[in-house]
């Protein structure tokens, strides 16, 4: 541990290299951002609209909040050092019952940054030293419904109106920076992440939270660099930690991006797989060829030793853009893990570009079939998503539905309605922003081309956000 001296003088450093950043900052040229322009510009202002217009109908048992989150600057950005990841969260909702429209909401997160903005005293709660903004996914755990992200900020609570009721560090229990992806064991109930702190030399743990919405193991796992490891899989017995080639990198945030983490060559490539309940020491590493993962799909036990893992693979990530990701390829891969071996068999499944994967999550942790992804064009994520893709693991098939020429298509998420994979109902939002138009599509998964079941129409654009979920009422 370090002592009290290394401490004071890293605190130091550390506020030189802030000051430099700072400096050079303010010295940058004006340049184009495109997370900041098109469909991705700010929304200036909260809105509720109440009763909205339905084409079709909404299954009558959908009753609950669909409900997204994503970037949103509350106040003018410095254009060239603003980063996508960064943005002020913003949630979008729309509320359905006894198959009617009730609502459509958007409520920025309230950081303290937001809370100023706007004029507001703080939100109550605990905040993490030097971050409180939650702006990457929605999740309900233990009863309540958070806003989430990585490496930063506390869990916000939100209310059934989305509005900021609290900052949570679940009671007291969550001792370390939470993740913007926990996964629910379908079996205990447990929710696992894998949480670090973005920093040069940030650790890393597992951290399970029970049913009640307390967190019940914080277990340290060994690293170096400080990587950052935006999501994990979780099999019946174990969980993946993606240890990959994306590090914190103080020499892009000396010259003044405030984001910064960036592709890094020296640090090896590899798959760390732990048992759910076994000590942090006893992970076992298996290496794989560089590349960058923000999602996996699932990852399911075989049966011979081996672990079967289905991700989006980026070719590389963060080497030249300092604003949003900039790899040249996303790809559907299924990754064969050898623990005993150490070792990571890769193969593509497909080959177009894609991200955001769903999966029916009653799955999680067991062998899927089906999988639904975001189609992009020439993997140009500022543009939005293209289309909505199908998978069907188990015919090798495909399908792809587009929305229109100018429509931007967010994740979809499963909503189950009976026992079956295609026995639900995918629910997400599409813009159209030369339309200045969006709407929230409800299909049935069993026929993924046909006519939308429900199309929930809201004036305006929705810019395109990270990751949400369906919320139960």
């Amino acid at each position: 541990m370090a002592s009290m001296v290394e401490t004071a003088v890293r605190g130091v450093v550390t506020k030189g290299i802030e000051a430099l950043s700072e400096f050079n900052r303010a010295r940058m040229k004006p340049a184009p951002n495109p997370w900041l322009e098109g469909v991705n510009a700010p929304l200036v202002r909260e809105r509720t609209v109440a009763d909205l217009a339905v084409e079709g109908a909404i299954p009558p048992g959908l009753d609950g909040l669909y409900v997204r989150n994503g970037p949103n600057p509350v106040a003018a950005e410095h254009a060239p050092s603003y980063h996508w990841f960064l943005g002020d969260g913003m949630v979008h909702g729309v509320r359905l019952a006894a198959g009617r429209a009730l609502w459509y909401r958007n409520r920025w997160v309230r950081s303290t940054r937001v809370s100023e903005a706007l004029g507001e005293p703080p939100a109550p709660g605990p905040r993490r030293p030097r971050a409180d903004n939650a702006n990457t996914n929605v999740v309900a755990l233990g009863g309540r419904t958070y806003a989430i992200v990585e490496a930063a900020a506390n869990p916000v609570e939100l209310g059934a109106d989305l509005s900021t009721m609290a900052h949570s560090d679940f009671g007291g229990t969550l001792t370390t920076p939470f993740s913007a992806h926990p996964h629910i064991d379908p079996a205990t109930g447990r929710a696992h992440a894998i949480c670090y702190e973005g920093a040069p030399d940030g650790a890393v743990w597992h951290v399970v939270v029970g049913p009640d919405g307390r967190v019940e193991r914080t277990e340290p796992i060994a690293v170096t660099d400080g990587p950052s490891i935006h999501d994990c899989a979780i099999t019946e017995r174990h969980i993946l930690v993606l240890d990959l080639p994306v590090t914190f990198s103080t020499e892009r945030f000396m010259k003044g991006y405030r984001f910064p983490l960036a592709w890094n060559p020296k640090h090896p490539a590899r798959v760390g797989v732990l048992g759910l309940d076994a000590p942090g020491a006893t992970i076992r590493w298996c290496a794989v060829e560089p590349c960058y993962v923000f999602h996996p799909a699932n990852a399911f036990e075989t049966g011979d030793g081996t672990i079967t893992a289905d991700m989006i693979v980026h070719d590389r990530m963060f080497t030249r853009s300092t604003m949003g990701p900039d790899s040249t390829s996303a790809v559907l891969e299924r990754w064969t893990i050898d623990p005993a071996r150490g070792l990571v068999a890769r193969a593509v499944l497909e080959a177009s570009n894609q991200e955001f994967p769903r999966i029916d999550e009653r799955r999680t942790g067991r062998r899927h079939r089906h999988i639904w992804t975001v189609g992009f064009e020439a993997n140009d994520i500022a543009a939005g998503g293209r289309s909505l893709i199908w998978h069907d693991l188990e015919a090798a098939a495909r399908a792809e539905r587009r929305f229109g020429a100018d429509a931007a298509v967010g994740e979809f998420v499963h909503v189950p309605r009976g026992p079956g994979e295609l026995d639900a109902w995918l629910i997400g939002l599409v813009t159209w922003p030369d339309e200045d138009r969006s709407a929230l599509l409800i299909l049935d998964a069993a026929d993924f081309a046909g006519a939308p079941v429900a199309t929930v129409h809201i004036p305006g654009r929705i810019p395109p956000g990270f990751h949400g979920n369906w919320i139960p009422a």
